[in-house]
């Protein structure tokens, strides 16, 4: 892990307020560079629309007015729909020209050549806050080049959402992997209730194939950024998802986009799915009758560890031609200061980078007065243990960006389940694609 430079006081701040205090904003940082003009600045930000509507409430019509207010400044949010994110980073980069602030739901890496390095904002987000944990870094971090691609101020988990009645009534757990098979092949056959993980072009499937992958010891490179793909763990893990399609779901999997397995599960067609708390929050924000028998579950075990992807991460990043950068870096670091409300507007949904902001978040998903039982979230106290980056075991980069959003793993595996190609073929094609990518990166050496 890369070795953070402290940046001095004197250096950083320049200013605080008291005012600022009794917003409950956090104090003013002036960044190096600011404009100290009174003259009223503009910050464009891009953000989702987040699955939690109470969440978007909360920033676009609160926060940001607060913050704009302290910081003179006239805030305005764009919000997209999550499939449109990397169109719209395109279309900003070609014409050299949009938002202050941009938002990524995963590491947007190949794009490293047209972000300001956000190191200051790293630094003085660790000063002021405390450390960050490993999945923050190792998203936003290029090992090589040493420059902070990006800033994530929260993450969102990954845990098994599973139909807990059904579960009972054949007697077992949804633990690990092996089990999920077993027991989702009984309960399609006595109930005709499938499992449901994506096999499709699409984020969820994306990061439940690499969750079945580091279960089983797998992974796209090691932490020297070197291509191991091909490998006897990854045709495990090919095996075992074609052998888990086949006894427990159907080909609706093949076809999915990113909401298809919260449906499933809220309409009582699914027995199991990967996926974030977005089907739980929604069936009780809905008062959906099912929802009280969906349970959570940590990631599941496989043969040697028990972990999962990140569902999502939240990437901000401040583009070389922003014409607000310093109010882009301001409004990051003060945005990490409010990560006790960002946690609560999102339901639990985003879990903050900087843990010290919230030290009583043990006590909070302990009890929810939405969720049947209260403690249904409680699961969520060791999730740092069980889950990591895209890009693991090593940090994320250009390659596993690209491989990522081509959709190459996701390709691999539903060529094999689909029986269009052996697991053996399906392997060998994902290693031909995913090493050109990587050897496209290095020439450049931005790997």
């Amino acid at each position: 892990m890369a070795k953070h430079k402290t940046l001095s006081r004197r250096k950083f701040l320049k200013a605080a307020g008291a005012a600022s205090i009794a917003a409950g904003i956090g104090p003013s940082v002036v960044i190096p560079g600011r404009a100290r003009a009174n003259s009223q600045k503009t910050l464009r930000i891009l953000q989702w629309h987040h699955f939690v509507p109470a969440f978007d409430q909360w920033f676009n019509n609160e926060y940001i007015k607060e913050w704009g207010k302290k910081n003179n400044t006239r805030v305005i949010v764009d919000n997209v729909g999550m499939t449109s994110l990397r169109s719209r980073a395109a279309a900003e980069i070609s014409a050299q020209k949009g938002h202050d602030l941009f938002f990524f739901l995963s590491p947007p890496s190949i794009y490293e050549d047209h972000v300001i390095d956000h190191r200051e904002i790293h630094e003085e987000c660790e000063r002021r806050y405390g450390k960050p944990i490993d999945l923050a870094l190792k998203s936003t971090y290029n090992i090589k080049t040493k420059k902070y691609v990006g800033f994530s101020d929260s993450y969102v988990p990954d845990p098994i959402n599973y139909r807990k009645d059904l579960w009972d009534d054949i007697g077992m757990q949804p633990d690990n992997w092996d089990a999920i098979r077993i027991g989702g092949r009984k309960i399609k056959q006595k109930y005709g209730i499938p499992v449901g993980i994506g096999l499709a072009s699409e984020l969820d499937t994306n990061m439940a194939l690499r969750s079945i992958m580091a279960s089983f010891g797998a992974s796209i490179q090691d932490p020297e950024s070197r291509l191991i793909l091909k490998s006897k763990q990854t045709l495990e893990a090919i095996k075992f998802v074609k052998a888990l399609y086949n006894e427990t779901m159907t080909d609706e999997v093949f076809t999915w986009d990113a909401s298809s397995n919260n449906r499933q599960m809220l309409a009582g067609r699914g027995s199991l799915t990967v996926n974030a708390i977005s089907i739980t929050r929604t069936g009780e924000n809905q008062k959906i009758p099912i929802a009280e028998r969906i349970w959570l579950k940590k990631a599941a075990a496989g043969p040697e560890r028990r972990i999962g992807l990140n569902h999502l991460l939240d990437v901000y990043v401040i583009w070389k031609f922003s014409e607000n950068i310093e109010g882009a870096k301001q409004f990051l670091i003060d945005y990490v200061g409010q990560s006790r409300k960002v946690f609560l507007a999102s339901q639990f949904y985003n879990f903050p980078c900087y843990p010290d902001t919230i030290p009583d978040i043990n006590k909070l998903i302990s009890y929810d007065s939405k969720a049947t039982p209260h403690d249904k979230y409680n699961i969520f106290k060791d999730v740092t243990k069980w889950t990591t980056n895209v890009g693991y075991p090593g940090y994320a980069n250009a390659p596993s960006d690209e491989i990522f959003s081509q959709w190459i793993i996701s390709t691999m595996f539903t060529q094999a389940a689909s029986g269009k190609m052996t697991p053996q073929d399906a392997l060998a094609q994902g290693v031909r694609e995913s090493k050109k990518i990587f050897d496209k990166w290095r020439a450049i050496g931005m790997t």
